[in-house]
């Protein structure tokens, strides 16, 4: 394929519409310097101003020459280039999320709306060949994708659709790791996929085709269920267990670092089914709250959280705490107070307890028996005076100490909710 056919298909998909600064990651192989050399020769052409963002790894003796050259390359062409190193004990997962936070910096801080990479079709259907092989769920399967979000724009492949030979051939470094079979994809290119070939020429193609009707599957449930609240219970256990099933799945992807296995996604889906007002972590401090009603998935440091708020209240003073402000002072309406000590206000430690008419009760029990969700519980202002807790605030509900009758009042709590 020559240059002026690959531009037609990339002016045809209207990659760089939205983009003016694209940032190329380039690795000084044979497909990204194909990349980097198409959209350098026809930059204006797509009117975009590229940049290269390079990592050397230091794995090979070659490393510092590749980076040396680039660095060269892009002083001659007067284009910026950014580079980071790789520091530490290597592996490919290490390696890929070093690259890919790397690259997220440089867009963030100059500016670039589009990240471009030279993956193209035969390391698609080594992906999806490499899901298959580690079991991944079928909604996986669909591979990379050409255009996704990524930082404050995008990560764009537009060579994803064009097998390798097709790609322009330019100056490149070959890297001799590639023919080593000490990784799984490097097995699966050069050993398990010709070899499976044999059987079928086409077997990449298909694998490809595979992974685009995946996408049109996901596409069309998202499009025939867009108007189902998933998080609601009552709704979601409505849904015949297959649709559950794949509703669930679709609502777990947009937790890009969540990332389960099947057995942990099976243990979500019965909690779902069988759980009142149930936590469970997941993993990466992502949990999973499901109440009476709603099921949500959250990202919480709970040690942060429950430690965070500890405030305290002079009389005479004021302070806010989300949208409430206290005041504690002698106005005529307000909880009544029966000393003028400091009163903190927090969240709720183990064993706290408050007297709520003739009986104490353990704040844990006023919360279960409340059925308020985990994150009612999380963000309850508890209110302390003298070593009491004088109240709760939970879920829009305010409990209140008891007071004999022969309690003095001589001061009053006034709690007012600010504008949101």
């Amino acid at each position: 394929m020559n240059n002026q056919q690959l531009l037609q298909i990339i002016q045809k998909k209207s990659y760089f519409s939205k983009h003016n600064k694209v940032l190329i990651a380039v690795s000084g192989g044979f497909d990204s310097m194909a990349l980097l050399h198409f959209l350098y020769a026809y930059q204006s052409v797509l009117d975009i101003s590229i940049a290269i963002a390079h990592v050397n790894h230091h794995q090979r003796l070659a490393s510092k020459e590749e980076e040396d050259y680039l660095k060269e390359w892009a002083t001659t062409h007067d284009i910026p280039i950014y580079i980071s190193h790789f520091k530490g004990v290597f592996s490919e997962e290490k390696a890929r999320n070093h690259r890919y936070a790397f690259f997220k910096q440089v867009m963030l801080e100059q500016g670039y709306t589009a990240l471009v990479t030279a993956h193209h079709a035969d390391d698609q259907a080594e992906t999806i060949f490499m899901k298959l092989l580690r079991g991944s769920r079928l909604i996986h399967l669909a591979g990379m994708k050409e255009r996704q979000t990524f930082a404050d724009g995008e990560l764009i492949r537009p060579f994803l659709t064009l097998n390798k030979k097709e790609l322009p051939h330019v100056f490149h470094f070959e890297d001799a790791s590639n023919l080593e079979n000490n990784f799984l994809r490097n097995r699966i290119r050069n050993q398990y996929l010709p070899t499976l070939q044999k059987e079928n020429p086409k077997l990449s193609h298909h694998l490809v085709e595979t992974g685009k009707e995946i996408t049109l599957l996901k596409e069309a449930l998202q499009s025939l269920t867009s108007q189902i609240n998933i998080e609601d219970c009552q709704i979601f256990l409505s849904q015949d267990a297959a649709v559950q099933y794949f509703l669930l799945q679709n609502y777990l992807e947009q937790f890009e670092a969540l990332n389960l296995s099947k057995e942990q996604f099976e243990e979500v889906l019965h909690i779902i089914k069988t759980k009142a007002n149930y936590t469970h972590h997941l993993k990466n401090n992502y949990y999973l709250l499901k109440d009476y009603q709603r099921f949500t998935i959250k990202k919480i440091d709970l040690k942060t959280d429950s430690q965070s708020l500890k405030k305290v209240l002079e009389y005479g003073n004021n302070v806010t705490i989300g949208h409430y402000r206290f005041s504690f002072s002698k106005q005529p309406s307000g909880i009544p107070l029966t000393s003028l000590s400091p009163i903190t206000l927090r969240h709720r430690k183990q064993g706290d307890s408050i007297k709520l008419g003739s009986h104490t009760k353990k704040i844990r029990r006023l919360f279960i028996d409340g059925k308020y969700s985990f994150l009612e519980r999380q963000n309850a202002i508890i209110g302390e005076q003298d070593g009491l807790i004088i109240f709760v605030m939970v879920g829009g509900d305010t409990y209140l100490r008891n007071h004999s009758n022969n309690d003095i009042m001589i001061a009053t709590l006034h709690i007012e909710k600010t504008k949101e």
